[in-house]
Parts: structure tokens; C-alpha cells; sequence
């Protein structure tokens, strides 16, 4: 998974849900599906030929199996890739395919019993409503029907790639119609999610088919599934264990953004709070620009960021009321170069946007610091972190000048878009103002946070000391 915010947060909404009932639409959609499925199911049940697949070895093994399957769960987005495909492959041709979607229900709810009984489970009313996941199966079942219930063998073998299509696509309409009409989950956010799904099931499926043919041949040899399924219930285990560390240091990566951002407001309240109003616009305009979740998780962070190099210009620059001589701007300059090195002390992921912060000041014409980009060569990220930087502290008040109203801010933008701004970024941040409320006025006087600066004096020392 890397660090996608997007991925990263589906996850844990999905972990944080699994252990409580379902509320509101979410109640209402599962519920739903379950009793639709339900009657689907019944209905094809006692379609079946009267007699056929009555309770016997072979089909409590393969509910069995599928149960055991079922625990079995690659984390993806808000959903989860089962390899329950490797049973439900031999389903279709052992079982009469009328039966198949009722066999998977029971196996899912079975499934799900063992960590309802242990307490770490899903809630009991979700255990209960996994019998509307059973939908993906209709499809192939329905498909096996029309088939006329072909026998393993490679006459079958069309039939089966027929009902594997059905089985994605019903599958990947369904659920995209459920987790958006349930939890509000963008539909494009589930394509990604949806081709690992399938990839994982169609790896599975050939093996499933080699295990039905076997089952042909001899019954008992149905229970080879069981050797892979705890091989890869391993593999699960494992992944599912690296994922929480994941977001574990997602957690710690966004702790010490804030807490760098806090030391700033520490050192210097203007540039602290500056830093977070510069976010704000930050996010909107990327939202405006359509950028993708890392991208704007990134954005975030160099927003809140891109001064942190300040914190090794001494205050009596910083702070001084009234124009900074060619020496002291020089000196001001390097604070781009001294950001970067702080984030690659700190490491990881912070390291890598170090570069961004670094660029926050170049020019579209190329006449910025502290390497001379220019166009596109400067990252989209600090293009328009550059912008928004420019906008709040136009619109900022300080000691030595007063603030400028949003349309004096605005005009200025424009006045140097394609020579300081990009121009594309400078239009999109128009319309982020047009939309944003009207501004607070700006405080008389810049109040220092004593305590807090006392807190932090020690870490803030630290990092003023050379690398």
C-alpha cells in the first residue's frame, strides 16, 4: 500500500466499523441487500431438482472450507480480498449451481462466528448481514444454470471463464452501489482496490478448477484445499500486520509535522500561524487542481512546513521591524536550504518532501532561490505553495507595513503570474478565494506565546544546531 492517504484512511474507517453496529444508510443498505439476497437465493434453492446435493460429506466439506476461507482476508480500501475463490471454484461444479449462492452464505456467517464468539470479531449485527455479500455469486450460479450444470472436465472450461466474467463484473456493480450508497466510498476509489480483488481471484481460480477436477476423481481429495488455505492465511496474517505498521507511521509522520509546525509557532508566532493559514489555502487549491491524495497529504505537509528552516535565522532578523538590508535577505534566503536539511534529520517521509520545501520559493521565470527553476521545472506543490504563501502574508499584517486588502492581494497575483506565479496556479487560486468566507479581521498586534515557547526551547535548540 506505500503511504496513500486515500487507502490508508479506508482502512482504518473499515477497521474502526468492523467491532460496532451499523448505523443510518449503512444499516439500511446491508440490511437491504441481505434479505434481497436472501429471497434470491430461496428462490434459486427450490429451483433445484428435488433430491439433489441432500446433506452428505461433500457439501458440509466445502461450506466448511469456504468458511475457513473466508476468514481469510487481504485488507484493500474499505473491502478485502478472501480466497474463498478456491472453494467457491469446486462449488459450481459439485454442488447443484441452484445451491451455490445459499452454500456461500452459510459459509460466510459461519466464517464470521469464531471472532464473535472470542469477543475480537465483527459485531454480531454485521456477522448476521454478510449473508448480502453472498451476491457476488448469483451471477456465475446463474450462468452455470443456463449452462445446463456442465461436469469438470475441458468442455467446461468456456462455461467457467463465462461465469468468472459474470462473477467480476456483478460483483464490481454491486459493491460499488453498496459502499456508496452505504458509507459515501467514491466509486473511483474502488477500481484500484477492484483489480487487485480480481487479480487475486483469478490467480485462484485455475487452482480451484484443478481441485474440482481431482474431487472428480476422488472425493476426499477436496480437502487438499485445506494445506494452501493456511499457506496463505500466513501470508494475510503478515500483510495485515505490515498494514498496521503502515499507518502506524503515517500517524507518527503526520504527529511530527504538526509537532515541527508547533515548534515554529514556538519560535515565531507570525511565522507559526502564517504556516497554518497558508494550509488551508493549500488544500483548497489543490482540490481545485484535482490532485491526487499523496499529492495533497504532501501539499499539507509542506504547507505547514515550508518555514520550518527559520528556525535557524536568528530572531533578530526575523523579527525586525522594518525592511531586511541585501545581507539579512541573503541570510533569509537560506532558510528554503536550511528546511530541507532539518526534514532529512528527521527522515522518511519527511526526507522526501524536503526537496519541496526547498523549491517553495523559486520563480516561474526562473529568478527565485535557491536553485534558479523555472516552469515546470519547479514541483506543482510548491508552485502553489509559492502562490498561497505570497497571498496570506500580502494579506498579513506586521510591524513594518499593514495588510493588504484580498482584492490589493489578489491584484498583485495577477499582476505577476507568468513571471513570479504560475499563471495556471494564479487562476485557480482566484476561484479558491471567490469561495472562501470572509476573512477575520487581522489582529492590531502579534502576541508571543510565552509558555508554549518555554516548552519547546529545548527541541528548538537542538535543531538549530548544525547537522
Amino acid at each position: 500500500m506505500g503511504h496513500d492517504p486515500r487507502q490508508e484512511r479506508l482502512i482504518e474507517a473499515r477497521r474502526e466499523r468492523r467491532g460496532r453496529a451499523m448505523l443510518g444508510r449503512e444499516r439500511l443498505s446491508r440490511w437491504g441487500a441481505a434479505a434481497a439476497f436472501a429471497v434470491v437465493a430461496a428462490a434459486l434453492a427450490l429451483s433445484a431438482p428435488s433430491g439433489v446435493n441432500a446433506i452428505s460429506a461433500m457439501p458440509v466439506a466445502l461450506v466448511l472450507l469456504y468458511a475457513f476461507a473466508s476468514r481469510i482476508e487481504f485488507e484493500i480500501g474499505s473491502g478485502s480480498a478472501l480466497s474463498t475463490q478456491l472453494v467457491f471454484v469446486p462449488m459450481l461444479f459439485e454442488l447443484r449451481a441452484e445451491l451455490v449462492p445459499a452454500a456461500v452464505a452459510i459459509g460466510l456467517v459461519a466464517g464470521g462466528l469464531p471472532g464473535f464468539v472470542r469477543g475480537d470479531g465483527l459485531h454480531p449485527e454485521r456477522v448476521a448481514a454478510l449473508v448480502g455479500s453472498a451476491w457476488y455469486s448469483v451471477a456465475p450460479a446463474l450462468v452455470f444454470v443456463a449452462a445446463g450444470q456442465p461436469h469438470v472436465g475441458r468442455e467446461a472450461v468456456p462455461v467457467l471463464i463465462a461465469a468468472m466474467v459474470a462473477q467480476f463484473a456483478g460483483d464490481f456493480v454491486l459493491t460499488v452501489a453498496r459502499e456508496w450508497t452505504a458509507l459515501g466510498v467514491p466509486p473511483s476509489s474502488l477500481v484500484g482496490p477492484f483489480l487487485w480483488i480480481f487479480a487475486v481471484d483469478a490467480l485462484l481460480a485455475p487452482v480451484g478448477f484443478a481441485l474440482a477436477l481431482a474431487a472428480a476423481v476422488w472425493p476426499p481429495a477436496i480437502v487438499c484445499a485445506l494445506p494452501l488455505l493456511i499457506l496463505v492465511r500466513v501470508f494475510a496474517r503478515e500483510r495485515r500486520g505490515r498494514l498496521g505498521q503502515t499507518l502506524e507511521l503515517s500517524h507518527a509522520y503526520r504527529g511530527t509535522v504538526f509537532l515541527l509546525g508547533d515548534l515554529v509557532e514556538a519560535d515565531d508566532e507570525y511565522t507559526g500561524t502564517h504556516s497554518r493559514a497558508v494550509v488551508d489555502l493549500v488544500l483548497a487549491a489543490c482540490d481545485r487542481l484535482g490532485l491526487d491524495a499523496t499529492s495533497r497529504r504532501n501539499a499539507e505537509f509542506v504547507g505547514l512546513l515550508h518555514d520550518i528552516g527559520k528556525i535557524r535565522i536568528p530572531n533578530s532578523i526575523i523579527n525586525k521591524p522594518g525592511p531586511l538590508d541585501p545581507e539579512e535577505r541573503a541570510i533569509v534566503n537560506t532558510h528554503t536550504i536550511e528546511g530541507q536539511r532539518l526534514l532529512e534529520r528527521v527522515g522518511g517521509l519527511l526526507a522526501e518532501i524536503g526537496w519541496l520545501v526547498r523549491s517553495c520559493h523559486e520563480r516561474w521565470d526562473g529568478g527565485g532561490y535557491p536553485d534558479g527553476l523555472a516552469g515546470e521545472e519547479i514541483p506543482i506543490i510548491a508552485r502553489i505553495v509559492c502562490c498561497c504563501d505570497a497571498f496570506d502574508a500580502m494579506t498579513s499584517r506586521r510591524p513594518y507595513r499593514p495588510a493588504l486588502s484580498v482584492a490589493e492581494a489578489l491584484e498583485e497575483l495577477r499582476r505577476n503570474a507568468g513571471t513570479q506565479f504560475d499563471p495556471a496556479v494564479v487562476e485557480v487560486f482566484e476561484a479558491v478565494v471567490a469561495s472562501l468566507p470572509a476573512p477575520a479581521p487581522a489582529p492590531t498586534a502579534l502576541v508571543p506565546v510565552p509558555g508554549l515557547a518555554a516548552v519547546w526551547t529545548p527541541a528548538l535548540e537542538e535543531l538549530r544546531k548544525p547537522a
